[in-house]
């Protein structure tokens, strides 16, 4: 885990840098096939780079690289320019070199995401959605365990094979629920507004609903957030945000004029649930609130934009935690992990004294 975390920092700093395929293979996918893989990037037995086997009248074409083990090729892997996104088009070579080799495995990378494919849809033939996708700058932890079956000290082709169908569905579910959190469909919406709303669904309903479904959903996921930090904190206190109450009519008509391009993030409310841990040593919880606007997520004082107690600058890969002095001069700290809001602690305490 440290020596994927420490590649998953290189990638961050370095990815806008890279600008070619080659760079790309140096920087990103040569480190990884050696540090997180364990194979030997330089040993023509282990790693083939530019692995050619001619099928039918494509002659010459090259996968980038071909891993061996025992003799035979186990994993191909191709790769694009880290700045580029991922298409199946660009996945050609593996689908007709993975049909004439032994390889049960196929990945397709640009450095930041990797996708693996298997053939469980059709034996010998590669499948055209991945089984599991690994993205360095959003690290599922949960799929460690899988990628280390890859690795040279630990490969075991039975067990990732096994596990391939199952990964593939929930990674797919889980891509797929979070997708609808950031943007409810309408059959999202239609789906939870008629297990609860007894009457026709309208178009005025489901312009109700919209607003109601990613209320109930951010809502949902503060108390989830709440409840890790209770835990990880051993907190007493209830860390819960106060809720907004269930919207009548005009409400959500009104909800419905508000600026629909602000998108509170997961990362802000986990943000803000350690701002409140921490000003909750000096007031109750129910004084701290929080608003968020286009360029920053505020955590207030008595709801009051007069007393703020911090600003979460969220919406850029480098993230900082900003805070205020008693002329409201704010300076913004640089930081890499939500922990490190902590090192603020007396800070923020501090802040909130100011307005008792």
């Amino acid at each position: 885990m440290d020596r994927l975390a420490a590649l998953a920092a290189k990638v961050k700093n370095q990815a806008e840098a890279i600008g070619t395929e080659e760079a790309t293979k140096n920087a990103f996918v040569m480190p990884f096939i050696s540090t997180i893989l364990g194979y030997d990037v330089f040993d023509p037995l282990e790693v083939v780079p530019e692995f050619t086997a001619d099928v039918g009248t494509k002659k010459g074409e090259k996968v980038d690289y071909a891993i061996v083990r025992d003799g035979e090729v186990q994993i191909l892997i191709e790769c694009k320019p880290s700045l580029g996104q991922l298409k199946i088009e660009h996945a050609s070579q593996l689908f007709r070199y993975f049909s004439v080799t032994n390889a049960r495995l196929a990945v397709l990378t640009n450095g930041v995401v990797w996708q693996f494919y298997t053939d469980l849809d059709a034996p010998n033939r590669m499948d055209a959605k991945p089984f599991l996708v690994l993205d360095l700058l959003d690290i599922d932890e949960t799929l460690i365990a899988e990628i280390q079956k890859l690795s040279k000290e630990s490969f075991d082709l039975d067990s990732i094979i096994n596990a391939a169908e199952e990964l593939k569905y929930v990674g797919a579910l889980k891509r797929e629920i979070a997708a609808q959190f950031r943007e409810p469909s309408d059959e999202w919406i239609k789906f939870f507004t008629t297990r609860v709303y007894d009457g026709s669904f309208t178009q005025r309903v489901r312009e109700q609903f919209t607003t109601l479904v990613g209320k109930a959903s951010k809502q949902f996921l503060t108390e989830s957030v709440n409840d890790r930090l209770k835990t990880a904190l051993g907190a007493s206190t209830p860390l819960l945000v106060a809720e907004e109450a269930v919207t009548s009519e005009p409400v959500v008509a009104l909800d419905l004029d508000r600026d629909t391009e602000i998108e509170t993030t997961l990362e802000e409310l986990e943000g803000y649930q350690i701002v409140k841990a921490i000003a909750c040593g000096e007031v109750k919880p129910s004084r701290i609130t929080q608003r968020d606007a286009k360029s920053y997520f505020a955590v207030l004082l008595d709801d009051n934009n007069r007393k703020p107690l911090a600003r979460l600058h969220f919406n850029s890969k480098q993230k900082y935690l900003g805070l205020l002095d008693e002329e409201k001069n704010e300076t913004r700290h640089a930081i890499e992990s939500l922990d490190e809001i902590y090192q603020h602690a007396d800070a923020i305490r501090a802040a909130v004294r100011r307005y008792l």
